[in-house]
């Protein structure tokens, strides 16, 4: 069956044929990734104000859906720093069932995206955009670890930006220096480990090191279990949330962002992934894998969940090939979490805020991020204000804002494109002649206008601008079209506006060399009847000529 007719998760695909030794290199690979993906999972809960279950129940569940319903092979879901400002702002303003309830509704978004095949329009969201979102939550999530960082005996974290950092500084003054020699040494593992090791996770490394060496140096730290209590972590129960229209209605919006973020996050992920395997994902069908996931996590003790770029390369890297990996991923978490769970509340909190610095700081992408202020200026004004509202503001607000903002720019960059330019004394058909060879010239009391580029809403504005400039009414007016590859419902308001009002003049008017699409759209809109077949040509030759036979 051709890769452009599948329908089904490509973990039937995957199965067929499928070895021994790949099914060894498969379960290799998700045993690695999965314990790369544990303090991950709890530290990115951690960070969105949640207990690390969550974080946890996210990896198992709805990394074992992503995989198995899937459209990429390679893919590893979970919970991503993507998500940390947006489920942090809807759990401190609705409450965990708020989040729930967010979280499916974005499920069922993406699995509406995908049904309607918007895989690949997605992909087109401005990249100003989503530079500017990534390296604002970047910057939150570094922010917000500075109190573990430090060891800051402060009662809570504020959520706002601004605030967050003048509670910082009015409890500077308790600073914990065993918080900071712990950072300090899960910071080098995390970026010094690589060197020496890739078989072994840096992260695993660094919260096994620091784990150890609190008891062992009598270190003065909070740890998992000093904050949230003993962990009980086991097969997941379902729960299903109080649900009603007003919490429904408030949640769109906030449902919306979780749906956009992790469809862009878990595409531009399996993009990686092809990159690496030389495999094709399917977007459509990941968008459904994608939206089933985060529809069944929630119920089950999870938060939002995406494609995870770091950890699926950690996976190809590690030889897996097919989405058994990924499932063998959440069952390794599944596993540790039950069998050693007790365990993880010993985890130090400051070596999770290392682990999520370095997190903040591949993500932030800041050399891509200084590289767009050498590209246009409005790029730059739509990286600038969603970057600063994601900081200050709402991811929520920032995605709306610079999607708004980049499709004005769009709209005034389709009008500087589009011409409309009016011939004084010659013209040249396609071929640079007119019928004998020579230059058309254009007869007195004949205006000519050609219009160069798509004829949408705006240059609509332009094109009145120029047509309205015309001093006295001509005998005959020549639109020249073949330049023109796409017009909207505005360029044809404008053409019937001008028909209108050069008829009441007593002006003829004339289209020339008029292209497939807008002869469709002039059709359905019953444009060329209003224009009549006796003023319709195929090129500015024949348009004087005829207009000349009827005007002289």
């Amino acid at each position: 069956m051709a890769p452009s007719v599948k329908r089904a998760p490509e973990l039937i695909y995957a199965l067929r044929g499928y070895t021994r030794k790949q099914a060894l290199d498969d379960v290799t690979a998700g045993v690695i990734v999965g314990i790369v993906a544990l303090p991950l999972a709890i530290a990115f809960a951690i960070a969105s104000g949640l207990s690390p279950e969550y974080g946890l129940y996210t990896a198992i569940v709805a990394g074992f859906l992503i995989s198995a319903l899937g459209g990429s092979r390679v893919q590893i879901g979970g919970p991503t720093g993507a998500f940390v400002v947006i489920v942090y702002g809807i759990v401190q303003q609705y409450g965990v069932t708020g989040l729930t309830i967010a979280t499916i509704m974005a499920g069922f978004m993406l699995i509406l995206m995908g049904i309607v095949r918007l895989g690949a329009a997605i992909k087109f969201i401005p990249f100003p955009v989503t530079t500017g979102f990534t390296s604002g939550i970047a910057v939150v999530i570094a922010s917000s670890q500075l109190r573990d960082l430090l060891g800051l005996r402060m009662p809570d974290v504020p959520a706002e930006f601004v605030e967050k950092w003048a509670a910082y500084a009015e409890y500077i003054g308790t600073i914990n220096p065993h918080a900071i020699i712990v950072a300090a040494v899960a910071l080098v593992i995390v970026t010094g480990w690589p060197r020496i090791s890739r078989t072994v996770p840096a992260p695993f490394v660094a919260v096994l090191v620091t784990t150890l060496m609190v008891p062992l140096l009598g270190l003065d730290v909070e740890t998992i279990g000093s904050r949230f209590g003993d962990l009980s972590i086991g097969v997941p129960k379902p729960t299903v949330p109080d649900i009603s229209f007003d919490i429904v209605r408030q949640m769109v919006g906030p449902a919306f962002t979780i749906a956009l973020l992790g469809g862009v996050e878990s595409l531009l992920s399996a993009v990686v992934a092809d990159g690496m395997t030389g495999m094709r994902h399917r977007s459509n069908v990941e968008l459904v894998g994608q939206g089933v996931a985060n529809v069944v996590a929630p119920l089950l003790g999870g938060m939002p969940a995406t494609g995870a770029i770091a950890r699926t390369a950690t996976n190809v890297r590690s030889g897996g090939r097919t989405p058994v990996a990924g499932m063998v991923h959440a069952i390794t978490i599944l596993l540790v979490g039950v069998f050693f769970g007790r365990w993880v509340a010993y985890i130090p909190l400051a070596a999770l805020a290392s682990i999520l610095i370095v997190v903040a700081y591949h993500m932030s992408e800041w050399r891509t991020f200084v590289g767009e202020f050498s590209g246009p200026r409005s790029d730059i004004a739509v990286l600038l204000t969603t970057f600063v509202l994601t900081v200050l503001i709402d991811l929520t607000v920032a995605i709306q804002a610079g999607m708004v903002l980049a499709a004005f720019l769009f709209m005034r960059r389709m009008a500087e494109v589009t011409n409309i330019s009016a011939v004084k004394k010659e013209f040249a058909d396609e071929d640079g002649t007119g019928a004998d060879g020579l230059p058309v010239e254009v007869p007195p009391g004949i205006a000519v206008y050609e219009i160069n580029g798509p004829f949408f809403f705006g240059a609509a504005e332009k094109f009145k601008e120029t047509v309205n400039s015309i001093s006295s009414p001509p005998r005959a007016l020549i639109l020249v079209m073949r330049n023109v590859p796409a017009i909207d419902s505005t360029g044809i308001n404008a053409l019937r506006a001008l028909i209108r009002r050069a008829r009441s003049e007593g002006t003829r008017v004339a289209v020339a060399g008029v292209h497939a699409q807008p002869m469709v759209v002039m059709e359905r809109t019953g444009m060329l009847d209003e224009i009549g077949e006796e003023n319709l040509f195929g090129s500015v030759s024949e348009a004087l000529e005829g207009v000349q036979s009827v005007t002289a």
